[in-house]
């Protein structure tokens, strides 16, 4: 399995955040986040949103922590990132 797990510091609706994502495919990575309990609203484009206190789970399924950078990494290499439209001029992952 192909899951990766970033840590949760990105700061949203009053929580810390991790991204979740697969290198391998969609179908895998929506496998995987069902298990962990994730909802489908949770999908954002390439990764699913996880929240800090279900990091420790993701990883006991199984999910790989990796750095943010490795995240983003995986998922190009991969072909699976889906960057945020972006306007001409303005800069995007």
């Amino acid at each position: 399995m192909a899951i990766y797990i970033d840590p949760p510091i990105w700061q949203a609706r009053g929580r810390l955040w991790s991204h979740l994502i697969s290198d391998l495919s969609f179908d895998e990575l929506h496998v995987f986040a069902d298990r962990l309990g994730a909802p489908p609203r949770a999908f954002e484009r390439d990764h699913y949103d996880v929240p800090e206190e279900a990091y420790d789970h993701a990883v006991l399924l199984g999910a790989a922590p990796v750095s943010c950078q490795e995240v983003l990494g995986h998922l190009r290499r991969s072909g699976l990132r889906r960057p945020k439209f972006s306007r001409p001029g303005s800069f995007s992952l």
